[in-house]
């Protein structure tokens, strides 16, 4: 196969260069993918320096380009976040079964640090209803609210303070690819089981119960609900309905006239205040309606002493610092990703892991608990026109002036007017036509949010996010066990060589076999690849000898193949003795120059020549070709 000298394209076999040089550009490309510093190759020391800090502080960029009209844009989407902010702020202490004000509390400081820290235009930072009921099932069940209010609270800060140590180490260290095991329908169906859960538990404001489970699966919910039943009150659950009727009117509006886009935000606040008014003047709780209580007002207390890590509550806290982190990443960077794409912006989500990691430590600090970037907040922000992260910073300020003057008007606030935001604002995470697309596209997807969903639902959290998790990793170690390999043909007229399966009219050539192998080949593929490739040589010898022809040449196309190990490189010296016995000639494809490299070390280009490497399976072919009719001149 190797006499069509000049006719042919000599193949690169050289080394790359040394092994430390290879293993640089190896970890670089696994960790450093978009090469974040590659401007500072070109600059002096300090300007590097310089360039550096701003890299990580990403304020330093773009404070000094700030403008007037970018304020004004930033002023009006701040106010309008702010709006939503409170309500969601107190409705989601709540779904902790925190005290209100430390929901308001985690939207004042760690919207300042992010300011300092983030890299996304358009992210507004708060809790999330998902967090926050997690965190809540978690710790809960360890430390009752009821009976130690004080250290469950202290527990949500310290886990908060570790979660966002988590988050920045996964940061600096560019560890992000560990939450892509996070997949979207992981997420999809994670957040609509959530939905459905949370959705479930506010049926005790709804209906003015005062006892429930703290436990989340829909069984236990249930069972609650009915066995709790001599404390509905219809007043609170007529309430609750119009409430929520209000609210869906308000999203409804908005769609139909995208001007008003305000609608939704500001609708929340309204419920709040029309409520509390309502509330204050027909004396609510003598009608069954519960009011949240006292709200004191006054800036966050100082929680630094309490971050003391105590071992008899590792294990939860250690629980919920993974699985929340986790959790937290995977919505703010998608949100903050999902956005900056609509603006033609790049998202760094390893930065982002940074900013997270500080806002939550430093919050952990002043009586915060678990934030990120919500996607109703962030989205109402990206709609109101926000220019940069200082929206974040006038919603911050807002909050600031309801801690300080404004607090105890929240106090008569009715428990059914927050059930009936955190309702209608968890109906969005259900993404039914999703899960009909991912039913349509790919099972195995289906299967994984399904997995989360019914998890979630039935079980537990925890439950639904690791089973989810866990396929998807199944999922991963399939492709690498498994990889796509196939038969090539000839498509007619065309110097192109495709699967004969997806093209049946290819030409085939009875005495050449021509296959694909999938990447990469390990010792986990290395024996499937072996019975499968030894497979085809048998069925397509049997069909050459019914032509009364025999099979005289293997071509193996390694275009597709990115790596491969000892085991891969063994197994095909294997497939080089068995074919050999047979009178059948390998050659070889376009393989990349890290394969070649392993090949010609381990002493298999030795076995098979050099010649019988191929820039292409065309070339291949006609080597084969020419091969066959000098022997026939012969």
């Amino acid at each position: 196969m190797g006499t069509l000298g000049e006719h042919r394209n000599e193949v690169n076999l050289e080394k790359r260069g040394s092994f430390f040089r290879s293993f640089r550009s190896d970890l670089k490309e696994t960790f450093l993918p978009d090469d974040p510093f590659r401007h500072l190759e070109h600059q002096s020391g300090c300007a590097a320096a310089g360039s550096l800090v701003k890299y990580f502080v990403p304020v330093l960029e773009w404070a000094p380009k700030y403008t007037l009209a970018k304020l004004q844009a930033d002023l009006l989407a701040g106010i309008t976040i702010a709006s939503l902010a409170v309500p969601q702020g107190i409705s989601y202490a709540r779904l902790a079964n925190l005290h209100p004000i430390v929901g308001l509390y985690s939207s004042f400081v760690p919207p300042l640090i992010y300011v300092v820290f983030g890299s996304s235009t358009n992210l507004a930072v708060g809790n999330t209803a998902a967090v926050s009921l997690f965190l809540g099932s978690v710790i809960g069940s360890e430390i009752s609210p009821l009976e130690s209010p004080e250290l469950y609270k202290h527990m949500f800060f310290k886990a908060a303070f570790f979660t966002g140590i988590f988050e920045a180490t996964l940061g600096i260290f560019r560890l992000g690819i560990l939450v892509e095991f996070f997949s979207r329908s992981t997420i999809t169906g994670f957040m609509g089981g959530t939905a459905i859960v949370v959705i479930m538990q506010q049926l005790k404001g709804v209906l003015g119960m005062r006892h429930f489970t703290t436990k989340t699966d829909v069984v236990s919910v249930l069972g609650s609900i009915i066995s709790h039943r001599e404390e509905w009150r219809w007043e609170s659950a007529v309430f609750g309905t119009c409430l929520v009727i209000l609210l869906l009117l308000c999203r409804h509006m908005r769609a139909k006239l995208p001007r008003l886009f305000w609608l939704p935000a500001i609708a929340p606040l309204l419920v709040v205040v029309l409520g509390g008014l309502f509330a204050y003047l027909i004396h609510a709780e003598d009608h069954g309606i519960l009011i949240v209580g006292t709200v004191s007002k006054g800036l966050n207390p100082i929680s630094i002493s309490h971050l003391k890590f105590e071992s008899k509550y590792h294990g939860v806290l250690l629980k919920a610092v993974l699985i929340s982190g986790f959790l937290a990443l995977s919505e703010g960077i998608a949100v903050g990703r999902s956005l900056a794409t609509m603006k033609n912006e790049q998202v760094d989500g390893n930065k982002e892991m940074i900013a997270f990691g500080m806002m939550n430590i430093i919050g952990s600090c002043f009586s915060c608990y678990l934030t990120t970037g919500p996607f109703s907040r962030s989205a109402v922000n990206f709609h109101a026109g926000c220019k940069t992260a200082m929206s974040n910073v006038v919603m911050s300020m807002c909050i600031m002036v309801v801690l300080l003057f404004l607090a105890p008007l929240f106090k008569y606030t009715p428990l059914v007017a927050l059930s009936a935001i955190i309702i209608v604002a968890m109906i969005g995470l259900i993404k039914f036509e999703e899960a009909h697309r991912l039913l349509k596209v790919d099972k195995f997807d289906f299967a994984i949010c399904v997995a989360a969903f019914f998890g979630v639902i039935f079980f537990s959290m925890t439950v639904g996010l690791l089973a989810s998790v866990g396929l998807s990793i199944l999922r991963a170690l399939l492709y690498v066990a498994r990889p796509t390999t196939c038969k090539l043909g000839n498509i007619k007229g065309t110097e192109a060589y495709c699967d004969v399966e997806q093209y049946p009219d290819s030409v085939l050539f009875p005495n050449i076999l021509i296959l694909k192998l999938g990447s990469p080949i390990y010792y986990a593929s290395a024996g499937y690849l072996r019975e499968r490739i030894l497979r085809w040589i048998e069925e397509e010898d049997a069909i050459a000898r019914k032509g009364e022809v025999n099979l005289q040449y293997l071509i193996l196309d390694m275009s597709g193949v990115t790596s491969i190990d000892n085991t891969g490189i063994s197994m095909l010296a294997e497939i080089h003795r068995y074919v050999d016995r047979r009178a059948i000639k390998i050659a070889l494809t376009n393989p990349r120059i890290e394969i070649t490299e392993k090949l010609k070390s381990s002493k298999y280009l030795d076995l098979i020549g050099e010649q019988a490497v191929f820039l292409s399976v065309k070339e291949a072919v006609e080597a084969c070709h020419f091969t066959e009719y000098k022997n026939e001149l012969v």
